[in-house]
């Protein structure tokens, strides 16, 4: 499966990043805890997901599946009571797929302090049409120079799932053709 920005449609508009940009925001509560009392992970990462479904469906402009989650890091425990914000926007786009880049931030619900971030995650979507097939998705246009950042670290990102994912099929292929079953 290719998905080249050179194979984009001329025809199709871009669009700025801050035209799908969003922020989520959910209180925490002990409903949302694992058996040490913090936050469990899982609940951050459907959180992580779900602002970055909003974005890639804003940009696409239509249904959006979740591909993959890379580098999901957690960099503080969030505790109940936890007023958590969720930032995402599309990074990179490429023929039919779009990498969010996610920060997960926290604050205390009753306090001025300025929110910590707790957490980070690059995702990858797949714009599909009402079939399940994959659709085009509108290049995005990085408006600042974080943004042009963020969109040259993505090419990064996306250059070595690549060659990950070859190199795991070669070996796969390899082993196959010397008789090891997986």
């Amino acid at each position: 499966m290719t998905d080249q920005a050179t194979d984009v449609d001329p025809d199709i508009p871009g669009k700025p990043t801050s035209a799908s940009r969003t922020t989520l925001s959910h209180i925490m509560t002990h409903n949302d805890t694992n058996l040490l009392g913090t936050v469990h992970g899982g609940v951050i990462m459907k959180l992580v997901d779900d602002a970055a479904g909003a974005v890639a469906g804003r940009h696409s402009g239509g249904p959006a599946v979740t591909a993959s989650m890379d580098e999901m890091a957690f960099l503080e425990p969030v505790r109940v009571g936890d007023l958590v914000h969720v930032k995402a926007q599309v990074n990179w786009t490429g023929r039919t797929s779009m990498e969010v880049g996610v920060r997960v931030l926290a604050e205390r619900w009753n306090e001025s302090a300025p929110p910590t971030q707790v957490g980070s995650a690059y995702l990858v979507f797949a714009a599909v049409d009402a079939d399940g097939k994959p659709r085009q998705v509108p290049p995005v246009l990085p408006e600042t120079d974080r943004d042009r950042r963020r969109y040259q670290e993505a090419q990064i990102r996306r250059t070595h799932r690549l060659a990950r994912r070859r190199a795991i099929r070669e070996l796969r292929e390899k082993r196959a053709a010397e008789g090891f079953e997986d």
